[in-house]
C-alpha cells in the first residue's frame, strides 16, 4: 500500500470518528434536552398538586370556619331559648301568684258574703253552709235532724 492509500484510510477513520463524535454530542444533546423537559414537566406537575392541595385547604378552612360559624349560631339559640325558658318560667311564677291572690281575695269575699247574707248558717265550727258552699263548688254541712233552713240562725 502506498502513502496515498493509507493518508486516504487515515482521512476516512478521522471523518467516521468526526461523525461518530458529532451524532453522540447531538444525540446527548438531544438527551440533556429532553431531560430538561422532563424535569420541566414535573416540576409543573409538582406546582399544580401543590395549588390543588392549597385550594382544598383554603375550602376545609372555609368548611371548618361555616362549621363553628353554626355552632356558635346554634350556642346562641340555645342560650336564647335558655333565656326565653326563663322568662316564661318567671311569667307563669307571676301568674300563679296573681291567680292564687285573686283566689284568696274571691274566698274572702265569698266569706263576707257569707257573713253577711242571712240565708246562710254557720256550723259549729264556723263554716258557713249551703249558698257559699254551693257558691264554691262544694257540698253544705248538713244540718241537724228536724231543723230548718232558718232555724240555726235562730239559736244564736
Amino acid at each position: 500500500m502506498d502513502t496515498s492509500t493509507i493518508i486516504w484510510i487515515i482521512v476516512g477513520v478521522i471523518v467516521v470518528i468526526a461523525i461518530i463524535v458529532v451524532a453522540v454530542l447531538m444525540t446527548s444533546r438531544r438527551r440533556r434536552e429532553a431531560h430538561l423537559e422532563a424535569e420541566r414537566k414535573k416540576a409543573a406537575d409538582l406546582r399544580q398538586n401543590a395549588y390543588e392541595s392549597d385550594i382544598a385547604r383554603r375550602e376545609r378552612e372555609a368548611d371548618a370556619a361555616r362549621a363553628d360559624a353554626a355552632a356558635k349560631q346554634a350556642e346562641a339559640n340555645a342560650m336564647q331559648a335558655q333565656l326565653e325558658a326563663e322568662r316564661l318560667s318567671r311569667e307563669r311564677a307571676e301568674h300563679e301568684s296573681n291567680a292564687q291572690q285573686l283566689r284568696t281575695e274571691a274566698e274572702e269575699r265569698l266569706r263576707k258574703a257569707d257573713e253577711v247574707d242571712p240565708d246562710v248558717s254557720s256550723d259549729t265550727d264556723g263554716d258557713r253552709g249551703t249558698a257559699a258552699a254551693t257558691a264554691r263548688g262544694r257540698r253544705p254541712p248538713r244540718r241537724p235532724a228536724g231543723t230548718r233552713r232558718g232555724d240555726g240562725d235562730a239559736r244564736r
